[in-house]
């Protein structure tokens, strides 16, 4: 009779073991690669949250000059109704004519225009 020295038979055992185990070793290598990569991707998000791309700070900045015009076409059209009406007579109108010229020139805002 013939004995086997332990790693005579884990040697001959071992392929078997590793095709055994290669379900639960690709679990275990998913999960790993999950836990390793999580932080990556939380922080690659939240800087993407805190900074504002360039493509989205011209955006925003057309927004906002797109509602200033807007605003500044609906002033000057009640002034241009108040300056024909003002013309006409009409003291309250002359009066509104001066607050909507007054309300456009702060629209504006400083500088060159």
């Amino acid at each position: 009779m013939r004995f086997t020295t332990a790693p005579a038979l884990l040697s001959a055992l071992l392929p078997a073991l590793l095709i055994a185990l290669c379900p639960a070793m690709a679990g275990c290598v998913s999960l790993a690669r999950t836990v390793v990569t999580a932080p990556v991707k939380i922080v690659s998000k939240s800087a993407d949250l805190l900074t504002t791309s360039q493509a989205e700070a011209d955006e925003k900045r057309g927004r906002a000059l797109r509602q200033q015009d807007e605003k500044l076409g609906a002033l000057a059209r009640l002034r241009d109704k108040s300056a024909a009406r003002c013309r006409a007579g009409n003291d309250k109108a002359c009066d509104d004519f001066a607050k909507y010229d007054a309300a456009i020139e702060e629209e504006r805002g400083p500088g060159p225009r």
